[in-house]
């Protein structure tokens, strides 16, 4: 895998060996990045790990921090290598975790962009309405779902965007 712009423009990292991982596509990963834009100085919620990939294309493309959380053993220790691997340990930051048990227990930590790439066989729409909680006002919650999936509403967000990308739709919300 590699980072697709930015400073870190065409690095490679490493991506799990395992069947549980399904990393986001590099067209959908671009195509999510252009529509954002200037992300400079913002704060990034990665909340489904996988790669680390939507971390280091924000930090790559100017965001000020990042926040994943991976719960899979063999994902997080490839996460936490490619941070090394990369040198972004001062901005990108990895918490052993469910997403939806570090969001309940974190309610007031708020992120510019909180970004859902949940794994495509296990989507569970109470638990991304969850993790709306770590959006502050005017910031976007962005979710990847499957083309075939239902349209999701969430109190106090207004749905900007919505986007086809192969098998694959990008969801973009806005808090109120």
């Amino acid at each position: 895998m590699r980072i697709i712009s930015g400073y870190l423009k065409s690095l490679h990292f490493e991506s799990p060996n395992n069947t549980h991982t399904h990393p986001m596509s590099e067209k959908m990963r671009g195509a999510l990045f252009n529509i954002l834009g200037d992300i400079e100085k913002l704060t990034v919620f990665d909340a489904y790990g996988g790669t680390g990939a939507i971390s280091f294309e924000a930090i790559s493309r100017g965001a000020k921090s990042s926040l994943i959380t991976e719960n899979d053993k063999s994902a997080l220790k490839t996460i936490v290598r490619n941070i090394n691997l990369l040198h972004l340990s001062d901005k990108v930051h990895v918490v052993n975790a469910n997403c939806i048990t570090w969001s309940k227990s974190h309610i007031s930590t708020q992120f510019d962009l909180v970004i859902c790439d949940p794994p495509y066989d296990d989507i569970h729409d109470n638990q991304l309405e969850g993790l709306a909680s770590n959006v502050i006002v005017g910031g976007l919650l962005i979710i990847s779902l499957p083309t075939d999936y239902h349209s999701l509403k969430f109190k106090d967000f207004e749905i900007e965007l919505s986007k086809e990308y192969g098998d694959g739709s990008l969801f973009f919300y806005r808090k109120k």
